[in-house]
């Protein structure tokens, strides 16, 4: 029987493989247009273009911030690079100064705006992440610092990243007991196009309290008790009344570049009417905004479990926030969504609720439930309770690197914890820098999660541009269609956060009008493409690798099932497969033959795929087709 792990690692191999063969075949092709595009200028524009070269060459040699520190010393321990830093700051030398000022802005330049920056001597991450105090026979890492040292880092830091317009926040200051700091240093983005953003999807059991905490989150009025936080959340009337999510609900916080949250000016009101009217509008938070959390606030009922799978699938998160009653525990669906966000390998954050009401001898049974399933052997994450603001900053730095799953005791009413969530999330590496699941130099694809109908504008389209760039006015095509062929039109504009943006890249999360084209026409699961010469081709049978993760009696041929396969969400039918018996029980692996039942779909080589009906899943990767 094949084990989840390795079965995991085999995918993600398959999945490498197909990117890197992806990559290698676009640059071949760019490397044959370029060929031919030579051929046909004369020398002389040649000449000219080789000229032209040459100048912008120096002129970039000229700039300031383009000082980059060697690869060898950025990809060397960090570490090392702040202990330069603040021996370069400490001299208050102007040539030393002017290194450091470079060295900051080169920084930032890699790592997209924003750098933290740790001063001083600090526990070792084991000892941080074990939740035990720090005492004097522990392994400090660092030079220790005085209590005026630190001072004076901090007055120097913040006057040289004034020189280029960046903003300094202090994340946590210790004087006493080895004194030590750490600073967020941020680069407000020149427009909402290239502000960052990290997608977050929220799950959970029903009743668990994820509206609530995304309302407090996003709002900052704490709740009641009675639910007052969650009702500017909901979208529908039969939400409201039972206080249950059935939809997907989207939601953002911003940071702004002091690394404060953007919150509205009624944060503190009592009065639910107040909080649900006076909300502010994504545009207002995307202009003031250095960084932007997106909330999926997905369904936790049993019932809507299809759309919690779907923005799971179509969402591409960089983390899955599982919320967890602290008076309940892990209970009914929170198991299954955990078990579905290890099975599409996405980092867990866990987040007990309720702490203010529920009884600590209850609470204390919670938190050893949940610390034992995340160390199971099925899950082999390694628990990290976050009661610190510089724990919180050091597990959002580790975080996605190592196996390690964060863990965070809220209250909704007293607040108590939230300041601790709120850095961590301000602190997570931007969606759009994993550039392994976006590539930015592939031919346009983008994937359509959600279609709409506005009034005066047309069909708008949303979704993810999973690799290449688009700009406003491009001509693109759109499909597949019932019978698997793709149409022209055009993106009329383009908004990013319901903010008017001139361009969008790869890793995004865009909306496009289309000119030209009628909702019927357009569904999700479709994508776009710019127009080539060749032409995009829909699939109807494709051959994938599957994991039988769970089903009660036998998968045989015939055997029809829900299939999630990034945006795509259609029933499939399995064709054949290659087992001796021909028939797949729980924990049984196989090279089956799926098709789709009602129209082709646009997929890739080494695509993820998910399939259920009823309580059976299977996990597994595309490998053909066909």
């Amino acid at each position: 029987m094949t084990s989840l792990r390795n079965f995991q690692t085999e995918i993600d191999q398959i999945q490498h493989r197909e990117v890197a063969r992806h990559r290698a075949q676009a640059v071949a092709e760019r490397a044959k247009a370029d060929k031919d595009t030579k051929k046909g200028h004369g020398k002389g524009h040649a000449r000219k273009e080789s000229t032209e070269a040459a100048e912008t060459a120096k002129g970039a040699a000229k700039e300031p911030i383009a000082a980059p520190i060697p690869a060898a010393e950025v990809d060397g321990a960090l570490s090392d690079i702040d202990e330069r830093l603040q021996l370069l700051l400490l001299s208050r030398l102007p040539e030393n100064v002017e290194q450091a000022r470079n060295i900051i802005a080169s920084l930032l330049t890699r790592n997209r705006g924003e750098y933290v920056f740790r001063i001083g001597a600090h526990p070792s991450e084991a000892r941080l992440f074990s939740g035990q105090h720090t005492t004097e026979e522990d392994v400090w890492q660092g030079t220790p610092r005085t209590a005026e040292e630190l001072t004076t880092i901090i007055q120097e830091t913040k006057a040289a990243i004034d020189e280029f317009g960046g903003k300094v926040s202090v994340l946590f200051n210790t004087r006493t007991d080895h004194p030590r700091a750490a600073l967020l240093l941020r680069l407000p983005p020149p427009d909402v196009s290239l502000t960052p953003e990290v997608r977050c999807a929220v799950v959970g059991n029903v009743d668990s309290g994820k509206s609530t905490t995304l309302g407090v989150l996003t709002r900052g009025s704490l709740d009641d008790g009675r639910g007052r936080a969650r009702v500017s959340l909901f979208r529908h009337k039969h939400e409201i009344e039972s206080g249950r999510t059935s939809s997907v609900g989207m939601e953002i916080l911003g940071f702004g570049p002091s690394g404060d949250p953007i919150l509205p000016k009624t944060a503190n009101a009592n009065d639910p009417e107040t909080i649900r009217r006076e909300k502010m509008g994504w545009e207002e938070i995307s202009r003031q905004a250095s960084k932007i959390i997106s909330f999926s606030d997905l369904a936790g009922h049993e019932r809507y479990l299809k759309t919690t799978l779907y923005g799971l699938t179509s969402g591409s998160p960089s983390c899955v926030i599982l919320i967890v009653g602290g008076n309940a525990g892990l209970i009914g669906m929170s198991k299954e969504h955990l078990a579905i966000a290890l099975a599409l390998s996405v980092p867990v954050v866990v987040c007990i609720t309720k702490i203010d009401m529920t009884p600590p001898n209850i609470l204390a049974k919670t938190v050893e439930q949940v610390s034992k399933i995340l160390r199971s052997p099925g899950c082999r994450k390694t628990p990290v309770f976050v009661k610190s603001m510089e724990s919180a900053v050091a597990v959002s730095q580790a975080f996605g690197k190592e196996r390690l799953a964060p863990v965070f005791q809220l209250s909704n009413v007293t607040g108590e914890g939230l300041d601790y969530l709120r850095t961590f999330l301000n602190l997570l590496p931007a969606s759009e820098s994993d550039t392994e699941k976006f590539i930015a130099d592939q031919p346009l694809e983008y994937s359509i999660t959600e279609v709409y109908s506005v009034p005066y504008v047309g069909t708008v389209v949303d979704g993810i541009i999973n690799s290449g760039s688009i700009k406003a006015g491009d001509a693109v095509l759109f499909g597949p269609d019932s019978n698997g062929n793709f149409h022209n039109t055009t993106v009329k504009s383009i908004e990013r956060k319901r903010a008017r943006v001139p361009s969008a890249d790869a890793g995004q999360c865009v909306s496009f009008a289309l000119k030209r084209v009628r909702r019927t026409d357009v569904r999700k699961g479709m994508v776009l493409v710019h127009k080539d010469e060749a032409q995009p081709k829909a699939v109807r049978q494709f051959e994938g690798q599957v994991l039988i993760l769970y089903h009660n009696t036998t998968l045989q041929r015939n055997y029809q099932a829900m299939l999630h396969c990034g945006a795509v969400r259609q029933t499939v039918r399995i064709i054949s497969m290659d087992h001796p018996q021909g028939i797949l029980r729980t924990g049984d692996r196989a090279t089956v033959t799926f098709e789709f039942i009602s129209h082709p779909e646009y997929i890739k080589e080494g695509m993820k795929l998910l399939f259920r009906e009823g309580k059976t899943k299977g996990l597994g990767v595309i490998t053909r087709l066909l």
